[in-house]
């Protein structure tokens, strides 16, 4: 199911044969650089599960980033609850295959998803959780209007929280 398009790119739901296209992202160590271990193809294939999961649950998860021109699955992007501080907050999150870094993908898919948070989902807030050594995830943060809100400890290691308010 296609949850948003974007002018090259469409974002939509996950499936289970994604796992061809989603592991040699997640399972590169340059790409889950600031993740404490790239992932096994188990892992890559539970990742697939807790996001069809959310789908259910929340209405909403990390979606596919998609090529418009070629349909080809190059990363994800969207939206998750993490609890951060005591507080339940719904974080933009994004990854896409190295191949296609520095032309602006991760940027749009994640406009298209602080658009849908805001717009679809009539969220006032939303964040980013960004190791502070992860410079083009803040450009990414920064691109989408967001700013640095706070230093905070979660998933093991100081991160900064970017976060961004409906207008």
């Amino acid at each position: 199911m296609i949850m948003m398009e974007t002018e090259r790119l469409f974002l939509r739901q996950f499936k289970e044969d994604d796992i061809f296209s989603l592991h040699p992202i997640f399972s590169d160590s340059e790409t889950m650089k600031y993740y404490p271990a790239p992932f096994s193809l188990e892992q890559t294939q539970n990742w697939i599960k807790k996001n069809q999961n959310r789908y259910d649950e929340d209405g909403f998860g990390l979606w596919g980033i998609c090529l418009k021109e070629t349909k080809e699955l190059i990363g994800d992007c969207g939206l998750i609850k993490q609890k951060v501080d005591g507080r339940v907050e719904v974080e933009i999150g994004y990854h896409v295959n190295k191949e296609y870094w520095a032309r602006g993908f991760a940027s749009e898919a994640a406009k298209g998803c602080r658009d849908y948070g805001f717009d679809q989902l009539g969220l006032l807030k939303l964040i980013s959780i960004i190791d502070p050594n992860n410079k083009p995830s803040i450009r990414v943060a920064e691109k989408i209007g967001f700013r640095k809100e706070k230093e905070s400890f979660i998933f093991n290691k100081n991160h900064s929280i970017y976060s961004g308010s409906k207008k």
